[in-house]
């Protein structure tokens, strides 16, 4: 059966590279009727990825084989940093063209990533009714629902029956995100109900709106974070989700494909940030630009490193005369650190999905010290044996296991508490990136390794 299964699939990649090659030979010999018939019979992502390997001259002879409405296909299957070049290459009133041809939330979004002068540019050529919904949406404070919801929707009066709203659906579909849900609004255009396709397709055509739509409404405010948004769609199974404003009335959707967007841009953002970067680095980022992106934190954490340093340096007495700690300190602090990070990555994945809010966040973190206690019992207990046949010294063991057992419940600790505090401070949590809690985590673990040598010096040979 795997055998069956590998030949479909490589029968398959080997006619889709066959016709790949024809798209790219069309392109070259300029059989403008041969390539828009083989280009268009492809996937609009597989368009998108054949558009993108092109070079800027051939990208150029492909604006003019095909429409801005066919452009606008492209351009919404390709990442949103990649189309800013994309836009600036075409001719200014094409390009115009092309956004107005576009779902007006992503036309917004990659007007987000161009200067105020060329966005003035494209509004003022494009079209009329296009460019007065984009300007509209550009209004919202980015990251909130009302920066990604789209206004291409379809919204009936429950005052209307089943077939006026069929009518009224067949009308406005071909320009609509969604079909799937229908918004009813009463006589003050307030959010009073949603249909569903399937309901109204098998209602009698003469039964009213207000009978057949149901009430049980959820929408998000226009000024709500998107990644609550997200949230909401991942608990509710949403296909769309309706934005009204402090009235109810309706002033868009926010529909999956753009949460699914959300979705990477979030991760991605907190990847970063856990990993002590102040954007997501890119494999065409130029060297100066990943090392602007990078500086900042390491600045910050080379002053605590020397911090530490300098806390060390505290206790040169404690080193002179046990000189063999020294060899410990790396194993102590890199523990507490693994530690931290560890506590801190479900901390952060409990604030980001709402298990601490549905299970009490006091609750998980008690068992996240719970946790530690018992790591640190173990490692301390195997360490303290490690040492003491070793080296011969039931004392230094016991001194470093101890100090573990301390350095991971205090690391655990303050992996689940800094992020739970800093969601409470309206900061976002990922900001706890790993390499800051481990710094942090490096100085409380030698504090405890030399503040309990110190403590019991004697008994230390």
């Amino acid at each position: 059966m795997a055998e069956i299964q590998k030949n479909y699939e490589d029968q398959y990649e080997e006619k889709y590279q066959e016709h790949w090659l024809k798209v790219q030979t069309a392109l070259a010999n300029e059989k403008l009727d041969e390539f828009r018939e083989e280009f268009l019979a492809i996937h609009p992502y597989d368009q998108a990825m054949f558009f993108i390997e092109q070079s800027s001259e051939d990208r150029l002879r492909i604006y003019s084989y095909l429409s801005p409405e066919e452009i606008a296909e492209i351009m919404i299957n390709i990442e949103l940093e990649e189309t800013k070049q994309y836009f600036i290459e075409m001719d200014p009133r094409f390009a115009a063209m092309v956004f107005s041809d576009m779902p007006a939330d992503d036309s917004v979004d990659i007007l987000n990533e161009l200067n105020k002068e060329e966005v003035a540019s494209f509004l003022t050529i494009m079209d009329k009714e296009a460019a007065n919904e984009i300007k509209q949406l550009l209004h919202y404070e980015e990251k909130t629902a009302g920066s990604i919801m789209t206004t291409e929707f379809v919204a009936v009066f429950k005052a209307q029956t089943a077939e006026q709203a069929m009518q009224h659906l067949k009308k406005e579909a071909k320009d609509a995100e969604t079909i799937y849900y229908l918004y009813v609004l009463n006589d003050d255009k307030r959010l009073v109900g949603v249909l569903s396709l399937r309901d109204l397709i098998i209602a009698d055509e003469n039964t009213s709106i207000e009978e057949i739509m149901s009430e049980k409404i959820v929408a998000v405010s226009v000024g709500k974070d998107q990644e609550e948004v997200a949230q909401m769609f991942r608990d509710y199974d949403f296909l769309a989700l309706p934005v009204v404003d402090f009235q109810d009335h309706l002033l868009g959707i926010i529909t999956v494909d753009d949460i699914l967007d959300v979705m990477e841009e979030e991760a991605s953002e907190d990847y970063s940030k856990l990993a002590g970067v102040s954007d997501t680095d890119r494999p065409n980022d130029t060297a100066f630009s990943s090392a602007k992106k990078r500086l900042p934190w390491l600045v910050i954490l080379l002053f605590l490193g020397l911090f530490t340093a300098s806390l060390i340096g505290q206790f040169e007495a404690t080193l002179e005369q046990v000189a063999i700690l020294a060899i410990f300190i790396p194993l102590i602090g890199g523990m507490a650190g693994n530690s931290g990070t560890q506590a801190l990555a479900i901390a952060i994945r409990g604030l980001a999905t709402g298990e601490y809010e549905k299970l009490g966040k006091m609750k998980l973190v008690v068992r996240e010290a719970t946790t530690g206690l018992i790591t640190g019992t173990v490692c301390g207990f195997v360490i303290m044996l490690v040492i003491n046949f070793w080296k011969g010294d039931i004392y230094l063991g016991l001194l470093v296991g101890v100090s573990i057992m301390a350095s991971l419940v205090v690391a655990t600790l303050a992996g689940s508490l800094v992020p739970i505090i800093m969601d409470r401070l309206k900061i976002d949590p990922a900001v706890a990136s790993g390499p800051f809690i481990t710094t942090i985590n490096d100085i409380i673990s030698i504090l405890i390794y030399f503040g309990l040598a110190t403590t019991f010096m004697a008994y230390l040979s």
